[in-house]
């Protein structure tokens, strides 16, 4: 048996946004559970396709027991920076973006969210791949970003 990190009764924060992946019932594939940064407690450890760690957390303000991979978890306690956008979120350059007077981005380019950097200098960046720079990944601070769609 693999070791897990945590252990029944252990507060922990979700690092992502958690969806339907077609096993919580009542709700349909893809409908968001848990929002990234809520906190629940583990009541249950297990493992899938015997590599992976998974824990069965209980999202009290939820009301919801969710999967939980070990790598979409912190320690409750643990040093945890909010941000506006996550993995695969489509995004819109608030700004013309250039490098020694050559513009890469567009204002108003479409992209979308590769990584997000917690820890940056200067506050939450993203790693972005813009659709009109391709095979391109630029590090983009939150501050000029803004979600595709009127709403997060």
């Amino acid at each position: 048996m693999m070791n897990a990190q945590w252990e029944y009764g252990e507060a922990v924060r979700l690092t992502r946004n958690v969806r339907n992946d077609g096993t919580y019932p009542g709700l349909e594939p893809g409908a968001p559970l848990v929002r990234r940064g809520s906190v629940g407690y583990v009541v249950d450890v297990g493992t899938f396709l015997q590599d992976q760690i998974i824990y069965s957390v209980n999202f009290i303000e939820d009301g919801k027991i969710v999967g939980c991979r070990e790598e979409e978890l912190i320690g409750a306690e643990e040093a945890w920076t909010p941000s506006r956008f996550e993995f695969r979120d489509k995004v819109r350059a608030a700004r013309q973006l250039s490098v020694g007077g050559e513009v890469l981005v567009a204002l108003g380019a479409v992209g979308e969210v590769i990584k997000v950097i917690r820890d940056a200098p200067g506050g939450v960046a993203y790693h972005i791949h813009f659709d009109s720079l391709a095979g391109r990944v630029l590090q983009i601070p939150e501050t000029i970003l803004e979600p595709l769609h009127g709403g997060e």
